[in-house]
Formats: structure tokens, sequence, C-alpha cells
């Protein structure tokens, strides 16, 4: 048998594992319940809830300090967020590519509503933004970087995410834009490796038959969301991305929505627990 593997693409070796869709679901818990919620998400609902279904290759989990929260922008009723410091975690899953379907559709709803009946939702928490994003590409600081597919992986100390609205055409219209010049620009000599983009999966603005409310809009079609994974302190890059931000605006390419760094959680602790607000 012939060993076709690493393939080559554009002389970088390549792997037919890929990313093909996102959840990200960013979720507040009740003051007075902040490790209760942390225990049953990292202990029960992480892997019930989602690691443990068909297509699901990685999660990680993510925290805003109050700290990190009063670094957020912009304000008002238009942001994501609402109010702007709402969502104190972010877990964030890949779906493998060609299966976002065989997760979502056939698997995860089901699942979710079988969890709750048998007593293991959380009614202390509130969800601030959970949405599910179907990727569009990335943009590398290194040569041979760590790939998107496995960042998730990969132990980055922080992540910043940002939600943009394109003034004109769509999210991949605007990913296309900015992906060579200011994207490429952000990473260059920075702590940030990776810069990726998403957009809302269709049919995320429907009506959901789910247990929760599941907070803001997804967006429409201009709507790109953006994930960047950072080594070392995410708070020392939060000026580059406020760079980032206008110089986009300032080019009239979009209207920025939400800028939110978080700090990865460490897992099996209650480390930040008592920081949220």
């Amino acid at each position: 048998m012939t060993n076709n593997y690493p393939l080559e693409v554009g002389g970088v070796a390549d792997y037919p594992v890929k990313v093909g869709s996102m959840l990200l679901t960013m979720v507040d818990p009740s003051p007075g319940f902040e490790q209760a919620y942390n225990r049953w998400y990292e202990r029960d609902h992480y892997y019930a809830g989602c690691m443990v279904g068909p297509y699901l290759f990685a999660g990680s989990r993510w925290v805003a300090t109050r700290e990190l929260k009063d670094l957020r922008w912009p304000a008002g009723d238009d942001a994501v967020a609402r109010p702007t410091d709402a969502g104190s975690y972010v877990a964030i899953y890949w779906v493998e590519k060609g299966h976002h379907g065989d997760h979502f559709d056939e698997w995860a709803r089901d699942q979710v509503r079988w969890l709750y009946a048998e007593g293991r939702g959380f009614p202390e928490r509130h969800h601030v933004h959970t949405v599910l994003f179907d990727h569009l590409g990335a943009v590398y600081r290194d040569a041979d970087p760590v790939p998107v597919d496995l960042a998730l992986d990969a132990v980055y100390d922080g992540i910043v995410a940002i939600w943009f609205d394109a003034t004109e055409g769509t999210a991949a219209d605007l990913h296309a834009a900015i992906a060579p010049t200011h994207m490429t620009n952000l990473v260059a000599g920075s702590s940030i490796e990776i810069a990726s983009s998403w957009t809302p999966s269709a049919g995320e603005n429907n009506p959901k038959d789910v247990p929760m409310d599941l907070g803001s809009k997804a967006g429409g079609p201009e709507r790109l969301c953006q994930l960047f994974f950072v080594r070392g302190d995410v708070r020392d890059a939060v000026d580059r991305f406020k760079a980032y931000t206008e110089q986009i605006e300032a080019a009239g390419l979009a209207t920025t929505h939400l800028v939110a760094p978080f700090f990865r959680t460490v897992i099996g602790t209650d480390t930040y627990t008592n920081q949220l607000w």
C-alpha cells in the first residue's frame, strides 16, 4: 500500500482532517454560583453535551475576569454582549468539515434535550451569545504554523474574539479583503499566532427548539466573527487589537460589535471563579 501522507499543498505538508464549523457559547453564571457552574460545565456538560458527540474533535474553555471585561469595546445596544461586560466564560468547539449536520442536527439537539430531561442542566446561568459558525479561513504569523485545526489543543494562553459587520458584501468578502493586509499586519512580529475567520451557519437566526434562551442573535451574512490565538499575557496585545479595529473601521470596511479578550481556564481547578465581577 502506498502512503500518500502528508499531502503537499503549495509546498506545505497538509492533512485531511479540517475544521468546518464551530460552536461558540458565551455564558454567565448567576452570582453566587460561579464555582458550581464552572465544575458542572467542566466535569459534565463539556463532555456529555459536546465532546462525546460525533465529528466534534476538539474543544476548549476560556474565561474573562473583571479586569479583562473592562478591556472590551465597544459599549452600546449594538454590541454582541449586552451589556458589553456580559459573558464570563466562552467555550469553543471544532466540528469536522463536511459533518456539520451529522453533529448538530442528528445528535446535539437531541442530546441537550435528553440531558435536561435527566436533570443535568444548570438553571443558574445565562447565555449571552451561543451561535454555530462556518470556517472561512485563517492567517498565520509563522511560516510553519500550528494550523487552526489544532488550535484548541495547542494550549494557547489567551484568545481575543472580535465580531464585525461588513459594510458591503458578506463576511467572506470582508475576510478576503482584510486577510492579506490588516490580518497579516496584525499578527506580524506579535504574540498572536493564529487569526481565524468565521460566519454564522445557515439558519442560525431561526427559532431554536432548545430548553434555554441562547442570547443575542447570530447576525446576517455580513457578520464576521474572528478568533485570535495568543501566546503570553493576552492583555499585552490589547493595544494592537485596538489599532486593528480602528484601521478596519477607518477604511470603511466594517463596524465593530465586540472585542473581548479571555484567559484559558485552568482545567480541574476553580481558578478565576472569584474574579468574574
